[in-house]
């Protein structure tokens, strides 16, 4: 509350009227009762920072580590993080006809490779997209009729992909290759804790030395 303090303001020598002084007391207690009742307000209606996690699923570990059989992925694609940045490739079972790609993540290596393992949902979403560029934003019904349908082409992605590393790669490497499958609309995609198979260590080499003999 405001406190108006009035000097009675007598009359001085000869009788002379003297300006009255005035001074002005203000009490904040009811504003700090305010304040700390906003601050309350806020903090309970407010959403905290949420830690930004990402779900990865890891796949059956394979039982003999020194076994050269790799786990059965029917039409399966398997990325290999190693040291130097280096990326390899392979398509299918793990057997000694497997071809070992050496690639990198530029949008003709990895991003091409993907792209064409993903095409048939990729250009069903592409098509989606050019349609949701025609429909008005305030058309809810049309555009949630339409992310209904992206759901169920995302649903229809059977490419599978497993992405391993060895001590060599980096964490960034591993996040790279993972941000690649999220461009590419892969969903279904599981980075493995096993050890390179001593055939997939025999294989990266041959592509590592067909690489290095092409750029000479």
């Amino acid at each position: 509350m405001a406190e108006l303090n009035v000097d009675s303001g007598g009359g001085g020598k000869h009788g002379k009227k003297r300006a009255k002084k005035q001074s002005t007391k203000v009490d904040m207690t009811p504003l700090v009762d305010l304040a700390f009742l906003l601050l309350t307000f806020f903090v309970l209606t407010a959403t905290f920072s949420q830690p930004k996690t990402m779900r990865m699923i890891f796949p059956e570990k394979i039982k003999d580590p020194l076994d050269n059989k790799a786990p059965e992925v029917k039409d399966g694609h398997t990325i290999l993080a190693t040291e130097n940045n280096e990326l390899y490739y392979y398509r299918g079972q793990l057997d000694a006809s497997a071809e070992m790609i050496k690639t990198d993540l530029s949008y003709k290596g990895l991003r091409k490779i993907l792209v064409s393992a993903n095409a048939k949902v990729m250009k069903a979403l592409n098509k989606l997209e050019l349609e949701r560029q025609e429909i008005d934003e305030a058309d809810t019904a049309a555009l949630n009729k339409l992310e209904r349908q992206i759901e169920e082409v995302k649903g229809k992605d059977k490419v599978i992909v497993i992405v391993k590393n060895d001590d060599g790669a980096t964490y960034k490497n591993m996040i790279d290759v993972i941000d690649e499958l999220a461009i590419c609309n892969i969903i279904y995609y599981y980075p493995s804790e096993d050890p390179f198979l001593p055939l997939e260590k025999k294989k990266i080499a041959e592509a590592r030395a067909k690489a290095k003999g092409g750029n000479e």
